[in-house]
């Protein structure tokens, strides 16, 4: 009898351990979800001198991303850099600009609902779609590096000012549109190396890019990038092939 005990208590054991071992086995199930997302996208769009007074002409558009400081607050923040900047000051653009905020302090651009506003904006107005430019800053020029492999046939020209991107993004570029890149050698926030190593890799390429390298120049290389009367005027003489 003791010995029909142990028997009897080493099956119950082993009988436990297995059903243990069934229950901790991996698993790969099937699953579906639809999900939707909201972005409240606030914006400035400037509509520049005669788009009122000529009313059969269509005309460019800028797309400007601002940096990670004007995220989050109030859309009057994004007067202290860039081409909103500008505009306060009296600048003149010879084609409409389209200025949103990232709603979000601490989060990317949400790329996919900055198309459906250029999408909408270029719907409601006389925009000439091959004639749609993109630039941005520090994170607003990261985000621009990720609508130009997203969206490679939407844009242009784009100007990228201290923005960092990974440099397989150089695969899926539209080659036929030119990329003028900013950077401040000195900048500590994004390394230069960031914007030297994509420019190396796309002229390796056969894209066609200018390269403005600033000597002594910080983070804040938009200052210089953004003054820069040339690049409005070699904004404003692209057109999509």
């Amino acid at each position: 009898m003791p010995k029909f005990r142990q028997v009897l208590k080493l099956t119950l054991i082993i009988s436990f351990l297995s059903l243990n071992a069934c229950q901790s086995q991996s698993r790969l199930t099937r699953g579906e979800l639809n999900v939707n997302t909201e972005e409240n996208l606030k914006y400035y769009l400037y509509y520049p001198e005669g788009y009122d007074s000529n009313e059969e002409d269509e005309f460019g558009i800028l797309l400007f991303l601002h940096g990670g400081g004007e995220s989050g607050g109030t859309l009057s923040d994004l007067r202290g850099s860039g081409p909103p900047k500008m505009l306060v000051e009296g600048k003149q653009f010879p084609f409409l600009v389209l200025a949103p905020q990232n709603p979000h302090k601490k989060k990317w651009w949400n790329t996919q609902a900055l198309m459906q506003l250029l999408e909408d904006v270029v719907e409601k107005n006389r925009i000439d779609p091959d004639r749609i430019y993109l630039s941005g800053l520090s994170r607003g020029g990261s985000a621009a590096w990720s609508m130009a492999v997203q969206y490679p046939e939407k844009f242009a020209a784009m100007a990228v000012v201290c923005g960092m991107t990974p440099v397989p993004y150089a695969h899926w570029i539209d080659k036929k549109m030119p990329i003028w890149v900013f950077h401040g050698n000195e900048d500590k926030v994004i390394p230069v190396s960031e914007s030297d190593t994509m420019v190396k890799k796309l002229k390796s390429m056969g894209y066609t890019v200018k390269y403005t390298r600033y000597e002594g120049v910080g983070h804040n290389s938009w200052a210089k990038a953004y003054t820069t009367e040339e690049l409005y005027s070699w904004l404003a003489e692209q057109k999509r092939k």
